[in-house]
C-alpha cells in the first residue's frame, strides 16, 4: 500500500498546477511537496506528473488517479464533518470566513462578548474577499456579500448592509454636489456592484482617488480628498465624516450566512451561528422573515 498522505500532496499539485502553488495551499515548503510527490510516484512505480519549468502537468494516468483521489479526498472531508457534527462539546476551534470590511469593522469588535458567552470556543476569523470551500473544510461558517453556490451548503440571507456617501467634515465642496470628486475602487474591481454604483453616482464628475478596499477608502475620505461610498455602520461611527445628501438610487449589499449541511446541527457551530445573528441584529437591517429559514 502507498502512503495516503502522499496522495493528498498529489491532489494539491493537480488542483493548483504547480509545486509552489500546492505548497502555499498546504502551508508547507516547496521541497516538501516535491518530496511527497516523488515518494508517491516511487511507491506506485508510475509517473503521475510531468514537471515543466513553470508548471506541473498530469500524465494520462495521473488524470485517472486524480479523479479517484478527488473522490477519496471528498470522503475524508465527509468523515471529518460527520464526526464534528456529532461532538456535543462546546470546546474547540471554529473558523469563520468573512469579508475584510466586516472582519475589521464588525466581527473583531464582538470577540470579547463572544469569548464571555462561549469561553470554550476558539473563534478563528479569516478575512477573505474570495469564496472559500466549506466542503473542503477551508472554513466552518462563511458570511458573504453574495450568495455562494457550492453544493451541499445551507444558506440563509441575514439581511442587508446599506451604503451612503461620506466626506470629511471640512470637505470644501460638501454643499456643491456638482464639484464633488469621488473615491472608488481600482479597475480590477470593475465588476463589483459597489464599484458600478459609485461610477453611476459619479457620472460626469471626476474620480480623484482609486483604492482597493473600503477601510482605506474611509481613511482617504477623512483627508478631505473626496467622496466615498461607505456602509452606514462605518460612516456613522466616524466623527470626522459627514453623510452627504443623495437623492439617487439607494445601494446595499445582501449579507448571507453559509454552513455545510453536515454541520448545521453541530452544537458548537449552532452556538457561533446564533451569536452572529444576534450581533448583527444590533447593527444591520436583518431579514426577520427568514428568522426560521434554512438555518433556523
Amino acid at each position: 500500500m502507498f502512503d495516503w498522505e502522499n496522495l493528498r500532496y498529489f491532489v494539491a499539485v493537480a488542483q493548483t498546477g504547480s509545486l509552489s502553488a500546492a505548497a502555499r495551499q498546504l502551508k508547507v515548503d516547496h521541497a516538501t511537496v516535491g518530496r511527497r510527490l516523488g515518494a508517491l510516484e516511487a511507491e506506485l512505480q508510475v509517473r503521475l506528473v510531468d514537471r515543466l519549468p513553470r508548471a506541473c502537468q498530469l500524465t494520462a494516468l495521473g488524470r485517472q488517479v486524480f479523479e479517484l483521489a478527488t473522490q477519496m479526498e471528498a470522503g475524508a472531508f465527509a468523515v471529518e464533518r460527520v464526526i464534528r457534527a456529532e461532538q456535543p462539546s462546546m470546546t474547540g476551534r471554529v473558523t469563520l470566513s468573512v469579508p475584510p470590511v466586516l472582519a475589521s469593522h464588525f466581527f473583531a469588535r464582538h470577540l470579547g462578548a463572544f469569548h464571555r458567552q462561549y469561553p470554550g470556543i476558539q473563534l478563528s476569523i479569516a478575512s477573505q474577499v474570495q469564496s472559500v470551500s466549506l466542503v473542503r473544510r477551508e472554513a466552518d461558517i462563511a458570511v458573504r456579500l453574495f450568495r455562494p453556490s457550492e453544493p451541499r451548503n445551507v444558506t440563509r440571507r441575514l439581511g442587508r448592509m446599506p451604503f451612503g456617501l461620506y466626506a470629511s467634515r471640512d470637505y470644501p465642496h460638501a454643499q456643491q454636489p456638482d464639484d464633488w470628486g469621488f473615491i472608488i475602487y481600482d479597475p480590477q474591481y470593475a465588476d463589483m456592484p459597489h464599484q458600478k454604483w459609485m461610477l453611476t453616482v459619479a457620472a460626469h464628475r471626476p474620480i480623484v482617488c482609486e483604492v482597493s478596499d473600503l477601510s482605506t477608502q474611509k481613511v482617504a475620505a477623512l483627508t478631505g480628498i473626496g467622496v466615498a461610498g461607505l456602509p452606514l455602520f462605518m460612516g456613522e461611527e466616524e466623527p470626522g465624516l459627514q453623510r452627504l445628501p443623495f437623492e439617487g438610487e439607494a445601494f446595499h449589499r445582501d449579507i448571507w450566512l453559509v454552513v455545510h449541511a453536515d454541520l448545521r446541527n453541530s452544537p458548537m457551530i449552532r452556538g457561533v451561528i446564533d451569536f452572529i445573528v444576534d450581533a448583527m441584529k444590533q447593527t444591520f437591517e436583518i431579514d426577520v422573515s427568514d428568522e426560521q429559514g434554512l438555518l433556523g
